[in-house]
């Protein structure tokens, strides 16, 4: 019986892989059982923020020294998942997920069912394909096969799904050009919103949230009322394909872990994340006290300034800005408002969440130990 391992450990910089290799070296979590590695840089999670490649690279040559292969051979099937952006509190940290297979152990939650992790890859996309529906079908038969992998066959269970993906750099721009193919677009920043957006279609249509039949390519980034509850994408200069992390709670999985997950609908949507901490049996009154917060093991959440610049019928500068990007004011809004729930700051919220939520909103999920 599977079990799903979640590991929490801060990094002092970019390329920091200390916590891991102290894990590995404790014999904590084995190399060969570590099936994703989601990470928050203190970049500026914009087209040119190389933190996100310089911490790949950094884990993937700490896991291929333990695993004796090549760099290339981990970042084949770890899914790496660096999100750029500590603004405000929030601090740098890594989360290593593993799969460790073993005898049938304790399921904590009352139905049995207990969190379990999925992934999947697509090929590399060709430049002229990012940000259109080419990548959402990807994304959707991606999803698809994380979920089976995992053995979550009822998308209900699945509460929330990662993906890295590309965006548009002006040498693929170009390279497309030379093959007389056009691309979404020239702006190498809206390409970032484009890639997520057609990623978090494709998570939608794969979990039955949105129907097939309303998308095609005008709809990526134009429709907000086309969105996925689950979806969280993370667009980045380090690769060309989508990578895919499905997180559930599916019967056949052992262990203490599993996974809630409720939608905001904006950046100061408290509620949402007791919400889902109420669904992990944690106390909402408030400010987790440490104990409470400690059975906290991970929270994933997106982040995104509002099309019509409010928020709740007040006006916010966080779109008119010049000098500070609009994701990046929200990532430090949203990751206030969750470091205000949890109690703590080492949480993995994301900016940049077309179709991932309502306008101005964004899923929440929170994985915790149950029944201790």
């Amino acid at each position: 019986m599977p079990e799903c391992l979640v590991f929490r450990v801060p990094t002092r910089h970019p390329a920091d892989v200390s916590g891991l290799e102290a894990l590995l070296e404790a014999g904590t979590v084995a190399p060969d059982e570590i099936v994703a590695l989601f990470g928050k840089t203190e970049g500026n999670g914009c087209v040119n923020d190389f933190t996100r490649p310089l911490a790949v690279m950094a884990l993937e040559a700490a896991l291929a020294a333990r695993l004796g292969v090549s760099p290339a051979v981990v970042g084949a099937r770890v899914a790496l998942v660096m999100s750029g952006g500590t603004e405000g509190g929030l601090s740098p940290h890594l989360l290593i997920v593993a799969r460790r297979e073993g005898p049938a152990g304790e399921v904590k939650a009352a139905d049995g069912k207990a969190l379990a992790v999925g992934t999947a890859f697509t090929d590399d996309f060709l430049p002229e394909q990012i940000g259109r529906m080419a990548q959402v079908r990807a994304t959707a038969a991606a999803v698809r096969r994380a979920m089976a992998t995992a053995g979550l066959a009822d998308g209900e269970d699945v509460h929330f799904v990662q993906v890295k993906c590309p965006l548009l750099t002006s040498a693929r721009i170009q390279e497309a050009a030379a093959r007389g193919e056009p691309v979404a677009t020239h702006d190498t920043y809206a390409s970032m919103g484009l890639s997520r957006g057609a990623s978090a279609l494709g998570i939608g249509l794969a979990l039955g949230e949105i129907p097939e039949a309303a998308l095609d390519d005008s709809v990526i980034g134009t429709r907000t009322d086309l969105y996925s509850g689950r979806a969280s994408a993370s667009a980045g200069i380090e690769l060309m394909r989508n990578e895919v992390i499905v997180l559930g709670n599916a019967p056949g999985w052992s262990g203490p872990l599993r996974i809630a997950h409720r939608v905001m609908r904006d950046g100061i949507d408290f509620s949402a994340i007791q919400g889902a901490l109420a669904d992990l049996g944690l106390p909402t009154g408030g400010q987790l006290p440490p104990e409470a917060s400690e059975r906290v093991v991970a929270l994933l959440a997106k982040a995104e300034p509002t099309g019509d610049g409010l928020i709740r019928g007040q006006r916010h500068i966080m779109n008119d800005d010049s000098d500070i990007n609009a994701t990046r004011h929200a990532r430090a809004l949203v990751g206030g408002v969750a470091a205000a729930a949890i109690g703590r700051t080492d949480l993995f919220v994301s900016g940049g969440a077309e179709h991932q939520g309502p306008d101005g909103g964004g899923p929440v999920a929170v994985i915790g130990r149950v029944g201790v």
